[in-house]
C-alpha cells in the first residue's frame, strides 16, 4: 500500500464515522446480521473484500474525479471506470453515479464519439400512384415532458 491509498483509508476510515448508514452498518457487523460486510483490524468497512466509501464530503467524488483523469487511464467510459473502481471500492448505486460522472465531464461530451448510425431517413420513401396505396408510420418511443 503506497503512501496515496494509506491517506485515503484513513481518510474514509474517519469519514466513515460521519455517515449514518456506515455507523448502522458496523453495528451490524459486530452483531453478525450482515455476511457480506466486515471490519478490518483498522476498523475500516469492507464489502466482499472491497474498501467502502461513505457519502460524506464528496469522497465519493474525489475517487472518481482521481480515476477519470489517472495518468493511465485518461477519462475512460462510464463502463471501464465502473470495472475499475469497483476492484477496490463499493458504495450504494456506485455504477449510477460513475454514469453520472461521465455524462457531467465537459471533455467527454466533446471528444467522445458516439458509436451509433445516425438518427434519420434510411431511405427515402416511395410515392405510391393511388391514395392510401402505401401506408407509413413512425414510432415515437421516448417523448420528454413537458413544464405545462
Amino acid at each position: 500500500m503506497n503512501g496515496d491509498e494509506s491517506s485515503l483509508v484513513s481518510e474514509v476510515k474517519e469519514k466513515e464515522d460521519q455517515d449514518l448508514i456506515f455507523l448502522e452498518l458496523k453495528a451490524n457487523v459486530h452483531k453478525q446480521k450482515v455476511m457480506a460486510f466486515e471490519q478490518g483490524g483498522d476498523g475500516v468497512l469492507s464489502y466482499q473484500g472491497r474498501l467502502c466509501v461513505p457519502k460524506v464530503d464528496e469522497l465519493q467524488e474525489m475517487i472518481m474525479e482521481e480515476a477519470h483523469s489517472s495518468r493511465y487511464f485518461i477519462h475512460p467510459g462510464s463502463t471501464k471506470m465502473y470495472h475499475d473502481l469497483r476492484e477496490v471500492y463499493w458504495w450504494s448505486s456506485m455504477k449510477k453515479c460513475i454514469a453520472e460522472f461521465i455524462v457531467k465531464c465537459p471533455n467527454c461530451q466533446q471528444v467522445k464519439v458516439d458509436h451509433h448510425r445516425p438518427s434519420g431517413m434510411a431511405k427515402n420513401i416511395e410515392i405510391p400512384e393511388w391514395k392510401w396505396a402505401m401506408i407509413n408510420m413512425d414510432f415515437i418511443i421516448v417523448l420528454t415532458r413537458s413544464h405545462k
